[in-house]
């Protein structure tokens, strides 16, 4: 984490569901394992996996970038749900500015974001396209 601090994150029964299915590799320890044996995913497997679907600079699929999964949900969270700006931005693991403001936050909002986490997969599973 950039921030340095321990970020829990609350799953979705779907999550939960999608994990349980994974393909399990004898004697390796990752959910999602690398190329090279007993490696976690690389941070450019989901850049390369988009660009290989077609969505790069000037394709007619637009640039599409994975962070813009992130900004997808924050725009969700502000726009459609009724969730406090608070309970988005600590689901994305945001430091807050204010330093008096961080010095009294020492919850991290829990049970608060695993109802927002799954709000929004139940959005995504009722708005995908097949």
């Amino acid at each position: 984490m950039k921030a340095k601090k321990e970020h829990r994150v609350p799953l979705s029964k779907q999550a939960i569901h999608l994990l349980a299915e994974l393909p399990r590799f004898a004697g390796c320890n990752y959910l999602f394992p690398g190329a090279k044996e007993n490696s976690p995913l690389s941070n450019m497997s989901l850049i390369t996996f988009m660009r290989k679907l077609g969505y790069h600079k000037g394709s007619e699929l637009g640039d599409y970038v994975p962070h813009g999964f992130r900004s997808t949900f924050r725009d969700w969270a502000g726009e459609v749900s009724n969730y406090p700006r608070d309970v988005a931005e600590m689901a994305l693991a945001h430091t807050i500015d204010n330093k008096v403001e961080a010095a009294y936050r020492r919850g991290d909002l829990l049970a608060k974001r695993a109802d927002l986490m799954q709000d929004w997969a139940e959005f995504v599973n009722t708005h995908h396209k097949d």
